[in-house]
């Protein structure tokens, strides 16, 4: 039988292209450190302006964006808009259920060299072994006077989370028990204990020059190197790392940078909130749960002359889509799902709801969203939890509580969500930044 390549079947549609680019910045994006970054670079080149938080900040009209360590939010701020007038804000989230390295890396064992790693959020343990891993984040150096400085490393695939032969293990098809401490530490090379250190990867791999014994602190996770690749009967799903969340990240960039110049022109202020730290709870300084979005949306509301009700009263304003990935029904598990909403691949986003306000769609914010599927031209499906079968949440709930504003709980279907390798349809994909645009452009 021929190969058939995908520029031989649908290629010229947008969704390929788009599942493409997607995929070149999760490739960019090995951890939410690198997921800021690779986003701010992209900012720029569409005009885009840094702010940082330590200056002031006068000038906040047109587009601006800020960090604050690995978390962005970006927004387009028309002239002219009323005092109190509000923001559509997509929020998002930088980071993936993974491992992250421990103080004391460094272990042999047997002449083998390992890395000593905690988990990270709901990892889906099985789905990490045997598989050609880098270690990539941000490490803080001290330099010869004293001066802190940071900077992002990601190595080449040098780890590999082995699993025990089946000759070993003679029940593991029949339920393999993975044990966090002992069975998924990672082995990165061999050799004596002297000449083990992986902070000397780390520094070798550095965006400047760092020596080993200069760092003082670090966050590195593990990531997979292997590609995000078009796979299926016409290329039209993508298999790909970290999914969940850049899906709905890189969806917010898409449409930021598209409609720019249309949203300069809008009755409200347009806004791209990616947090890190979702996947485990958001109670940091750059997650859903702390000030980030309340402090910037402050500064810009008391730089454009608003008074303090100006503000207030913006919040009942505004609108939240909370953008985090959800479940497509999988074929060989249907009885996990709810039997009547059955989302499947391809028929577009998902508006997620839960009685439980796990997820903060209500009848309000259903409206909404139909609106803007509907002019964006976007077909939508409704994901609800099994009963037996609890939902787990997002940042909707952390927003709405932290602010006060309507927000609504939406996100692209997934198969093999927080595996190291997730799966979706090209169309989903790109329909959720169609719809973010048109959300934005209302």
């Amino acid at each position: 039988m021929t190969h058939r390549s995908v520029s031989d079947l649908d290629s010229h549609r947008a969704p390929f292209g788009y599942a493409r680019a997607l995929g070149d910045y999760v490739m960019a994006s090995p951890s939410s450190y690198h997921a800021v970054a690779a986003a701010a670079e992209l900012l720029r080149g569409a005009g885009f302006t840094e702010l940082r938080e330590s200056e002031a900040w006068s000038d906040v009209v047109g587009r601006h964006f800020t960090i604050r360590d690995g978390a962005l939010i970006a927004w387009v701020a028309p002239r002219g808009c009323r005092p109190g007038a509000g923001a559509r804000i997509l929020g998002a989230h930088t980071d993936s259920p993974g491992f992250k390295l421990k103080p004391k890396p460094t272990t042999v064992s047997n002449g083998w060299y390992q890395a000593g790693v905690e988990v990270y959020g709901g990892v889906l343990l099985n789905s990490w072994l045997d598989r050609d891993l880098r270690l990539a984040g941000r490490i803080v150096v001290r330099g010869d006077n004293g001066e802190l400085t940071q900077h992002l490393c990601a190595t080449e695939a040098v780890a590999r989370i082995p699993q025990l032969a089946i000759h070993l293990d003679r029940g593991a098809n029949e339920g393999l028990k993975l044990d966090k401490q002992q069975h998924v530490q990672p082995i990165w090379g061999t050799g004596s204990v002297q000449d083990a250190d992986v902070l000397g990867l780390l520094a070798d791999m550095a965006e400047a020059s760092v020596a080993p014994e200069d760092i003082v602190g670090f966050d590195i996770v593990l990531a997979d190197t292997q590609k995000p690749e078009l796979i299926g009967q016409r290329r039209q799903l993508l298999a790909s790392g970290r999914l969940d969340n850049l899906s709905s990240v890189y969806a917010g960039l898409h449409a930021l940078v598209e409609h720019a110049e249309e949203l300069e022109s809008a009755s409200q202020m347009s806004v791209l909130a990616a947090f890190d730290h979702e996947e485990v709870g958001s109670a940091t300084r750059s997650g859903a749960a702390g000030p980030f979005l309340e402090d910037v949306l402050v500064r810009i509301s008391a730089a454009q002359g608003e008074s303090q009700d100006d503000y207030r009263r913006s919040l009942s304003e505004s609108v939240c889509l909370s953008a985090d990935a959800g479940h497509l029904v999988h074929p060989n598990y249907r009885g996990h799902h709810d039997p009547v909403n059955t989302p499947e691949p391809g028929a577009g986003p998902l508006l997620k709801i839960n009685a439980n306000q796990r997820y903060t769609t209500d009848a309000v914010g259903a409206g909404l969203w139909a609106d803007a599927c509907e002019r964006a031209g976007v077909s939508y499906q409704e994901f609800v939890s099994n009963n037996n079968v609890p939902c787990g949440s997002t940042i909707g709930p952390i927003t709405a509580t932290r602010l006060g504003m309507r927000t609504l709980d939406v996100g692209v279907g997934l198969l093999s969500m927080h595996s190291a390798r997730e799966l979706a349809h090209v169309d989903d994909l790109h329909a959720l930044s169609q719809v973010t645009g048109a959300f934005w452009r209302s």
